[in-house]
């Protein structure tokens, strides 16, 4: 079971005009508002005091929050991440009690020391003015409010907290092993989303997060010899105050906010034309051959940003960030934390991988930690397109990692549905098979059954309809159906609300009488190439009953596959010398071998 594990986690992980303002993007959001729908919003004010002696800050924020939901809100509930690294913390008991711990935690976390741990520690909070009663509960600061929160009504919340950074273990924290000094993510108090399912105060045990849009004004004082870069527009230069400098930070429309920090970095520019100023922070301590890695990554970065804006939607703000920091790759607002001491192919993997998160996660703010294949998945798939893109010598499928490591997991007895919650795996390598290699095929596959160009066309309005919001899994099938007016739900069901699997065979061939035989539970409309005793090839297209219509094919169209039939017989015009079932192999059979059918002698 391990060495399967190990191979579908590799699979999965390793094979894969601009709006430069607030009113542009509001503007945005407004005109693609679908009725009915709302989210809340909250605008963040923040002053940061940072020691880097001691790696402890205090922080002052004020928080506007207006409930745009039609309940009265009788609590709020703020995310205090990096109570997450304490010995006995969740992630600290989770990390040593599942089966496959994760290489970058382990035990780490039990053997912090007081001076080593994370911890966010609010010393007041304020409800309009007056003080509020909360409670802290490991990751989740819980508040009972003095006065209910009314449908339509704004509310301000003044708060003062300390805080220290941990020792660098998973994505956040001091002193990484690359020496970058600060990785700051998930550092303050964050409001916890309230959406028409509920709030969303998940404890944070090991991944995925879920944010309330708003916009940030942050203002940050730390060491005078320190290079800052992160989310946000820096407003100006910073200004000295003592023996630090401030850098005041505006960020329009995200639901988060990151930085990072180091006296070593070096920060370079590249403009790229009509678009956005991409940014690099990296460590300037590096071996030549990693410096020359960062210089090279730089034209490359932008030639991903635009393969992005062309295939998904334009990214709508005017910078993106690619810092060294973290553990290895992470995705936040306008920018991302990499670990920069990589050869150069898996640099640039990376920085594709993370930089398409901006377009699947970030702008299109799926709820992770629910729908974590709609994340990393769909993340997985458009990345792989463009780091083809970017290659001499292009793979036709490009997803094909993805396939591999879905069906490992599939025939494996140890996969899960899709609806699973990122955090209540069995194992942390099926979630990265399924989250990862899964959600990539959902998309491919979803190409198969559609058509690519609909494909296409499904990603690009999902986009339009859904950025800045925060799509669910039936929004992307109720939106390919509205580019195909085919009935789609079964797909959705079947493949990420069940681990039901396909498995069509080719069971006999007699003359010119073939037929074909549904084993696996899965619905699918069948591809079948048919290879004459003459030599000749026909393509014939098998449409699924209960799509209740066809993608565009040049093949010969037959008659329906009822799903509840188990058999289906097709009459070809010649004798039959082969059948082959879906040649472009874009449909996730998990047994293959039973595609094809050649007639012995």
């Amino acid at each position: 079971m391990k060495k399967f594990l190990v191979c579908v986690f590799c699979t999965a992980l390793f094979t894969n005009g601009w709006a430069t303002d607030k009113t542009s993007i509001d503007e945005s959001l407004e005109l693609n508002s679908n009725p009915g729908y709302w989210q809340q919003h909250v605008d963040y004010t923040m002053e940061i005091d940072m020691d880097v002696d001691s790696y402890q800050y205090v922080g002052k924020q004020t928080l506007e929050y207006t409930n745009n939901s039609p309940d009265i809100l009788n609590r709020v509930y703020y995310h205090l991440y990096f109570n997450a690294f304490q010995p006995g913390s969740e992630m600290d008991v989770r990390s040593r009690t599942i089966a496959d711990p994760s290489a970058k935690i382990g035990d780490r976390i039990s053997k912090l020391k007081p001076n080593e741990i994370g911890y966010v520690k609010v010393t007041s909070l304020l409800q309009n003015g007056s003080s509020l009663k909360y409670e802290t509960v490991g990751t989740i600061l819980e508040v009972k409010l003095n006065q209910p929160i009314q449908p339509g009504e704004k509310v301000t919340f003044d708060m003062e907290f300390d805080a220290q950074v941990p020792v660098q273990i998973r994505r956040s924290g001091r002193n990484n092993k690359e020496g970058v000094a600060l990785s700051m993510a998930q550092w303050y108090p964050k409001l916890a989303e309230y959406d028409d399912e509920g709030w969303h105060a998940d404890p944070y045990i090991a991944r995925e997060f879920h944010g309330v849009w708003g916009d940030f004004d942050v203002k940050l004082k730390i060491d005078s010899d320190y290079v800052v870069g992160g989310t946000g527009y820096l407003q100006g230069e910073p200004k000295k105050v003592g023996n630090k400098k401030e850098y005041h930070f505006v960020a329009p429309k995200v639901h988060d906010f990151t930085w990072a920090a180091d006296p070593d970095f070096v920060h370079d520019t590249f403009e790229m034309e009509n678009g956005p100023k991409l940014h690099f922070y990296y460590k300037k301590t590096m071996n030549q051959t990693y410096l020359d890695n960062w210089k090279k990554l730089q034209p490359d970065t932008a030639k991903l940003m635009e393969f992005f804006s062309e295939n998904v939607g334009e990214y709508p703000y005017d910078q993106y960030s690619v810092i060294q920091g973290g553990d290895g790759g992470m995705e936040y607002a306008m920018c991302t934390l990499i670990t920069g001491e990589r050869n150069y192919g898996s640099l640039l993997g990376v920085t594709s991988h993370e930089m398409a998160h901006t377009w699947f996660q970030f702008l299109l703010a799926s709820n992770e930690a629910k729908h974590e294949w709609m994340d990393e998945g769909f993340t997985s798939y458009i990345s792989s397109l463009a780091s083809n893109s970017l290659k001499e010598n292009k793979s036709s499928n490009p997803v094909a990692g993805s396939y591999r490591g879905y069906i490992a997991l599939a025939n494996s007895g140890y996969e899960q549905p899709l609806t699973t919650h990122a955090d209540r795996y069995a194992y942390n390598q099926v979630y990265g098979a399924s989250a990862y290699s899964k959600g990539s095929v959902f998309l491919a596959q979803l190409g198969y059954i559609i058509g690519e160009e609909n494909l296409k066309k499904t990603i690009k309005k999902y986009f339009n309809d859904f950025s800045f919001k925060h799509p669910k899994p039936m929004d992307i099938v109720r939106t390919a159906e509205r580019i195909t007016d085919l009935e789609l739900d079964w797909y959705l069901i079947d493949f990420a609300q069940t681990t039901n699997t396909i498995d069509y065979s080719v069971k006999s061939v007699n003359g010119n009488k073939i037929e074909l035989e549904r084993i696996g539970l899965m619905p699918m409309p069948i591809d079948l190439v048919v290879t004459y005793e003459d030599g000749s090839e026909e393509a014939f297209y098998i449409p699924l009953q209960m799509m209740r219509g066809e993608k565009p094919t040049t093949a010969n169209v037959v008659s329906d596959w009822a799903w509840a039939m188990p058999t289906y017989t097709l009459t070809a015009s010649k004798n039959v010398r082969k059948v082959e079932i879906d040649r472009s192999m874009l449909m996730a059979d998990v047994k293959r071998e039973n595609n094809v059918y050649s007639v012995s002698e």
